[in-house]
């Protein structure tokens, strides 16, 4: 684990293997030990990186409110310090969320993009009725809350099967401050919509989303690749296609990486 310093709060992150850059960024709840299988696979051919997101794992909190773009800029200076000029980056859900702003503002810097059971749109006005409840029910009960927002993140048939699993993203999501968990919740909300990059850039770009998602509405997240060069990928299960489909996955981005 390294760590820089960035507007006074320190950012943790991982570097493994040699050549192309490829970023891993986690979701929401999530640390980069959510991607402990796949480095030792793509640090093989690439060089990994993978990074703690403001006040997520060992990357401290920076403000009440924490943007995608607080976060791009985070990114953007642990890339600086390593001198990474050109880099493949995958998201996870909120992940997504900050490659999209971090594409936005540092275009020459992106050679392509996953967005991983994850959305280019805004939150709609519904979804953020239902952050400001998710800020007050963490407010009240942190465990509940952390419990319950990880299992309902799996489709409904994996979540006996992939028992152990889940119960694993729990103990790490229960590490999440409660101000990260609320900066992130309110910054999540905010967020632009940024559907014209997914037309416009011209550096390759993979959408990969469950089919049973309960958080992501398929149908309305595919509309977004509608007439684009986006190449789309569906499973079968939920939203934690890197847990629910590990296998398939790691052949789908291992295959996106080698076409770059």
């Amino acid at each position: 684990m390294k760590q820089i310093l960035f507007k006074n709060t320190n950012i943790s992150y991982s570097d493994t293997g040699k050549g192309t850059a490829i970023v891993l960024l986690h979701g929401f709840l999530e640390n980069k030990g959510m991607w402990g299988f796949y480095i030792p696979e793509f640090a093989k051919k690439n060089r990994v990186i993978t990074i703690d997101l403001l006040g997520h794992g060992a990357t401290e909190c920076l403000s009440y409110v924490q943007t995608m773009e607080d976060n791009a800029d985070a990114i953007h200076a642990v890339l600086s310090d390593l001198r990474i000029r050109k880099a493949v980056f995958v998201g996870h859900s909120m992940g997504g969320y900050v490659a999209l702003a971090f594409a936005e503002l540092y275009p020459d810097t992106i050679k392509g993009l996953v967005l991983l059971n994850s959305t280019a749109r805004a939150d709609s006005t519904e979804r953020k009725t239902n952050r400001d409840r998710a800020i007050k029910a963490v407010k009240q009960s942190f465990m509940n809350f952390v419990s319950l927002s990880i299992a309902n993140l799996f489709s409904e048939s994996n979540r006996e099967r992939l028992s152990s699993e889940i119960e694993s993203v729990k103990k790490e999501a229960l590490k999440t401050p409660l101000q990260g968990i609320v900066a992130s919740l309110e910054g999540m909300k905010i967020r632009q919509d940024r559907e014209v990059l997914l037309h416009l850039t011209p550096y390759p770009k993979l959408l990969i989303l469950g089919k049973k998602d309960p958080v992501l509405n398929y149908e309305e997240t595919k509309e977004q690749i509608e007439s684009t060069i986006v190449k789309l990928v569906t499973f079968p299960d939920g939203h934690m296609s890197h847990i629910e489909n590990q296998d398939q996955l790691l052949t789908v981005l291992l295959a996106f990486f080698k076409s770059i």
